[in-house]
Protein backbone atom coordinates (compact mmCIF):
# COMPACT_ATOMS: atom_id res chain seq x y z
CA UNK A 1 0.00 0.00 0.00
CA UNK A 2 3.00 2.22 0.51
CA UNK A 3 3.52 2.23 -3.27
CA UNK A 4 0.32 4.29 -3.68
CA UNK A 5 0.93 6.66 -0.77
CA UNK A 6 4.74 6.78 -0.32
CA UNK A 7 4.52 9.96 1.79
CA UNK A 8 2.51 8.06 4.44
CA UNK A 9 4.90 5.14 4.75
CA UNK A 10 3.69 2.53 7.24
CA UNK A 11 0.89 4.83 8.40
CA UNK A 12 -1.28 4.27 5.33
CA UNK A 13 -3.77 1.87 6.93
CA UNK A 14 -3.88 3.92 10.14
CA UNK A 15 -4.75 7.05 8.16
CA UNK A 16 -7.44 5.13 6.28
CA UNK A 17 -8.82 3.86 9.62
CA UNK A 18 -8.88 7.43 10.95
CA UNK A 19 -10.68 8.74 7.88
CA UNK A 20 -13.25 5.97 8.14
CA UNK A 21 -13.83 6.83 11.80
CA UNK A 22 -14.38 10.46 10.80
CA UNK A 23 -16.89 9.25 8.21
CA UNK A 24 -18.65 7.30 11.01
CA UNK A 25 -19.02 10.54 12.96
CA UNK A 26 -20.68 12.30 10.05
CA UNK A 27 -22.85 9.45 8.71
CA UNK A 28 -25.03 7.65 11.26
CA UNK A 29 -25.59 3.93 11.18
CA UNK A 30 -22.58 2.26 12.80
CA UNK A 31 -21.16 1.05 9.51
CA UNK A 32 -17.88 2.84 8.78
CA UNK A 33 -16.63 1.86 12.24
CA UNK A 34 -16.32 -1.75 11.07
CA UNK A 35 -14.39 -0.72 7.98
CA UNK A 36 -12.11 1.38 10.18
CA UNK A 37 -11.55 -1.62 12.45
CA UNK A 38 -10.64 -3.73 9.41
CA UNK A 39 -8.17 -1.05 8.28
CA UNK A 40 -6.64 -0.93 11.78
CA UNK A 41 -6.21 -4.72 11.80
CA UNK A 42 -4.46 -4.53 8.42
CA UNK A 43 -2.30 -1.75 9.88
CA UNK A 44 -1.32 -4.05 12.74
CA UNK A 45 -0.55 -6.89 10.33
CA UNK A 46 1.50 -4.46 8.21
CA UNK A 47 3.74 -3.74 11.22
CA UNK A 48 4.76 -7.39 11.50
CA UNK A 49 4.57 -8.62 7.89
CA UNK A 50 5.50 -6.92 4.67
CA UNK A 51 2.65 -8.04 2.43
CA UNK A 52 2.03 -7.09 -1.17
CA UNK A 53 -0.50 -4.30 -1.59
CA UNK A 54 -2.86 -6.65 -3.45
CA UNK A 55 -2.95 -9.02 -0.48
CA UNK A 56 -3.50 -6.13 1.94
CA UNK A 57 -6.47 -4.84 -0.04
CA UNK A 58 -7.94 -8.35 -0.36
CA UNK A 59 -7.51 -8.92 3.39
CA UNK A 60 -9.12 -5.54 4.08
CA UNK A 61 -12.11 -6.49 1.91
CA UNK A 62 -12.50 -9.87 3.62
CA UNK A 63 -12.19 -8.40 7.12
CA UNK A 64 -14.65 -5.63 6.27
CA UNK A 65 -17.26 -8.14 5.15
CA UNK A 66 -16.65 -10.33 8.20
CA UNK A 67 -16.95 -7.43 10.65
CA UNK A 68 -20.09 -6.02 9.03
CA UNK A 69 -21.92 -9.29 8.49
CA UNK A 70 -20.79 -11.38 11.47
CA UNK A 71 -19.53 -9.20 14.34
CA UNK A 72 -21.94 -6.26 13.99
CA UNK A 73 -25.20 -8.23 14.45
CA UNK A 74 -23.78 -10.19 17.39
CA UNK A 75 -23.07 -6.98 19.28
CA UNK A 76 -26.70 -5.83 18.90
CA UNK A 77 -25.57 -2.53 17.39
CA UNK A 78 -27.53 -2.90 14.19
CA UNK A 79 -30.29 -0.35 13.54
CA UNK A 80 -32.83 -3.21 13.53
CA UNK A 81 -31.82 -4.17 17.07
CA UNK A 82 -33.63 -2.94 20.16
CA UNK A 83 -31.87 0.18 21.37
CA UNK A 84 -33.18 3.33 23.00
CA UNK A 85 -30.35 5.49 21.73
CA UNK A 86 -31.91 8.80 20.68
CA UNK A 87 -35.34 7.36 21.51
CA UNK A 88 -35.61 8.06 25.22
CA UNK A 89 -39.40 7.80 25.13
CA UNK A 90 -39.06 4.01 25.18
CA UNK A 91 -37.37 4.28 28.58
CA UNK A 92 -40.64 5.65 29.99
CA UNK A 93 -42.67 2.51 29.25
CA UNK A 94 -43.87 0.94 32.48
CA UNK A 95 -43.39 4.10 34.54
CA UNK A 96 -46.10 6.28 36.06
CA UNK A 97 -46.27 10.07 35.83
CA UNK A 98 -48.65 12.86 36.88
CA UNK A 99 -50.65 14.51 34.11
CA UNK A 100 -49.56 18.08 33.51
CA UNK A 101 -52.59 18.73 31.29
CA UNK A 102 -55.82 16.73 31.46
CA UNK A 103 -56.51 14.10 28.84
CA UNK A 104 -59.51 15.42 26.94
CA UNK A 105 -60.91 13.56 23.93
CA UNK A 106 -57.99 11.13 24.25
CA UNK A 107 -55.16 13.71 24.18
CA UNK A 108 -53.24 15.35 27.00
CA UNK A 109 -49.72 16.11 28.25
CA UNK A 110 -47.37 14.83 30.91
CA UNK A 111 -44.17 16.52 32.10
CA UNK A 112 -41.15 14.25 32.40
CA UNK A 113 -38.09 16.03 33.72
CA UNK A 114 -38.00 19.25 31.65
CA UNK A 115 -39.96 17.98 28.64
CA UNK A 116 -43.70 18.12 28.01
CA UNK A 117 -44.83 14.93 26.25
CA UNK A 118 -48.07 14.44 24.33
CA UNK A 119 -50.05 11.47 25.64
CA UNK A 120 -52.98 9.44 24.34
CA UNK A 121 -55.37 7.52 26.54
CA UNK A 122 -58.69 7.51 28.36
CA UNK A 123 -59.87 10.92 29.56
CA UNK A 124 -58.29 11.80 32.93
CA UNK A 125 -58.03 14.96 34.99
CA UNK A 126 -54.95 17.12 35.51
CA UNK A 127 -52.81 15.85 38.38
CA UNK A 128 -53.92 12.21 38.04
CA UNK A 129 -51.37 9.42 37.71
CA UNK A 130 -51.00 7.62 34.39
CA UNK A 131 -48.75 4.75 33.40
CA UNK A 132 -46.98 4.70 30.04
CA UNK A 133 -47.82 1.45 28.25
CA UNK A 134 -46.35 2.03 24.78
CA UNK A 135 -45.11 4.61 22.30
CA UNK A 136 -46.69 5.63 18.99
CA UNK A 137 -44.39 7.93 17.05
CA UNK A 138 -43.49 10.65 19.55
CA UNK A 139 -46.68 10.24 21.56
CA UNK A 140 -46.83 8.21 24.77
CA UNK A 141 -49.79 5.84 25.17
CA UNK A 142 -51.02 5.82 28.78
CA UNK A 143 -53.56 4.13 31.02
CA UNK A 144 -54.74 4.98 34.55
CA UNK A 145 -52.16 4.11 37.22
CA UNK A 146 -51.94 3.87 40.99
CA UNK A 147 -50.89 6.78 43.17
CA UNK A 148 -47.09 6.49 43.06
CA UNK A 149 -44.22 6.68 40.63
CA UNK A 150 -42.31 3.54 39.58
Amino acid sequence: MQQFFPFLGGWTWWVIAGLLLLAELTVPGIFFMWLALAAAVIGLIDIFADLAWQIEIAAFAVLSVLFVLIVRPRLHLSPGGVTNLNQRMYDYIGRAYVLDEAIVHGHGKVRIDDTLWMVTGADRGKGEWVKVTSVEGTRLIVEPAGGSST
